[in-house]
């Protein structure tokens, strides 16, 4: 259901008093006036603290500083075509027990003149005392349709080159105001930025507006990118729904993937697997800090575990990638946080399994141990996959990647096939490590590094599997037991 269809159903059920959140106040008065002309054949008679009422010719700039005083007014008009109110930036005043008290006298008035009275403003503080009387809507930013027509406005004139990056262009600026797009499509206009470079441009902006969200990062796609080594049964089932979140899938009836869960040892590739899938599905990147949603201040922990839903639903689609996981029921685990983890992650794991939007969960962990049984089970998430230690054919691919990034020309001069071999129990991590030492070894010996080089850094590196072998050993036990998918 669009916005405007939300706003009709509550009024045609006989809401008289309403409640919209939003930061685009412009645009919902834009959108009621466009809803109230088509049903009541009439306009909407706003008022704001400073102007007081507008478009009401009996008390145009009445009621100025007085928001009583505004509610008041209602019942003094007795024109019936004064159907709708719209009082703006209201959630100031609801805590007022005068204001408070008003509202619920006017219910009654509302319901035998048939009007309606709605309140906007940019939080929601509905005392309790008022939520019986109010019905609350929130405004959603801009969907693709309203992001289209802003396009439309400002690209007519285009060349057609551009033209064909439209849709592209419409999943980037997810997430943003009507307000905010404008504001970008002139500068991108203005400053004549090429076609190749406007979905970068659109990037770095979404950026900036994210760093101001706590616990939160925007990663942007990366051409050169690092392939992942191995992991083939993952990238099947990666592959099988690339094309899960587009409109075909959506007409064949196919439900939108929630995510994967990714449990195994460090350095496997479990991380850069996130940033891989991002690449692939040319979807943006949100990437989850636990250690920055927690803090002391009562209640602020919840605030911003919502506010990072939020903008990840606003931002759909899109990727979040929750590294470490398992932190979150382990360093976060104490007993004088009054309840505050526990908070935190109800409202996580309510969300993971009622989440309607398009937010696919790409998670990490380094031990199940620590994860709630509720967190496993299916629903939570599509699938999870153990990540192992790379087997040699797995080996022989780290190397092949690693060796093209460094040496793009001279890589096949490598003996990865004998390297593969002696590295046996090495991560990706430790692998990608051996050939950086190897190369510290060549540079210093005013040379190019040999294969002679890495394997002196592989003899070196004690590899985790080695050091902590008992857990590893445990945990691939768990891994290989049938109850979870090798990836």
């Amino acid at each position: 259901m669009n916005f405007e269809k939300e706003i009709q159903t509550v009024l045609i059920s006989k809401h008289f008093l309403i409640y919209i959140s939003t930061e685009e106040e412009e645009r919902l008065e834009y959108i009621l006036q466009q809803t109230i002309n088509k049903m009541f054949k009439g306009k909407i008679y706003s008022w704001n603290f400073i102007d007081g009422y507008k478009d009401n010719p009996n008390y145009t700039y009445q009621c100025i500083q007085n928001p009583l005083e505004a509610l008041n007014t209602i019942t003094k008009y007795n024109n019936k075509r004064a159907k709708v109110f719209f009082l703006k930036d209201f959630h100031v005043f609801l805590q007022d027990i005068s204001i408070s008290r008003k509202l619920k006298n006017l219910y009654q008035y509302l319901n035998k003149s048939d009007q309606y009275v709605i309140l906007s403003g940019t939080e929601v503080n509905i005392p309790i005392e008022l939520k019986e009387y109010i019905v609350y809507i929130q405004m959603p930013l801009p969907n693709k349709k309203e992001i289209l027509i802003e396009l439309n406005r400002f690209l007519y004139k285009e060349n057609t080159d551009k033209l064909k990056y439209r849709q592209a262009i419409c999943v980037a600026y997810t997430g943003f105001s009507i307000n905010k797009i404008r504001k970008s499509l002139s500068k991108l206009i203005l400053n004549n930025i090429s076609k190749n470079q406007i979905i970068e441009q659109i990037l770095q902006e979404k950026e900036k507006i994210i760093q101001n969200t706590e616990g939160l990062k925007f990663y942007s796609s990366e051409s050169n990118l690092v392939e992942v080594g191995g992991l083939q049964n993952l990238k099947n089932w990666l592959q099988i729904r690339n094309l899960a979140f587009t409109q075909i899938a959506n007409s064949y009836g196919i439900k939108k993937p929630k995510g994967v869960l990714l449990v195994g040892i460090q350095g496997t590739g479990k991380s850069l697997s996130a940033k891989i899938i991002s690449n692939e599905w040319n979807m943006p990147l949100f990437r989850l800090d636990v250690s920055k949603v927690f803090t002391g201040i009562l209640g602020e922990s919840e605030n911003r575990i919502e506010k990072v839903i939020n903008i990840c639903e606003k931002s759909s689609p899109c990727i979040l990638w929750i590294d470490e996981i398992d932190k979150i029921f382990s360093e976060y685990n104490t007993n004088n946080d009054s309840g505050t983890k526990q908070r935190v992650t109800n409202i996580f794991l309510t969300w993971l399994s009622e989440k309607k939007q398009e937010v696919f969960i790409v998670a990490t962990a380094n031990t199940i141990h620590q994860l709630p049984i509720e967190i496993l089970r299916k629903g939570r998430f599509d699938e999870i996959f153990f990540v192992d230690l790379p087997n040699f054919k797995a080996r022989l691919k780290i190397f092949q990647i690693h060796l093209k990034t460094y040496r793009p020309i001279t890589w096949n001069k490598y003996n990865i096939y004998y390297l593969s071999k002696i590295s046996k129990g090495f991560s990706g991590a430790e692998i990608e490590q051996s050939i950086i030492d190897a190369m510290y070894i060549g540079f210093y010996n005013k040379r190019e590094f040999t294969t002679t080089d890495v394997k002196n850094a592989i003899k070196k590196i004690i590899p985790l599997s080695k050091i902590e072998r008992k857990k590893i050993l445990n945990l691939r036990k768990w891994g290989y037991s049938g109850k979870i998918t090798i990836a």
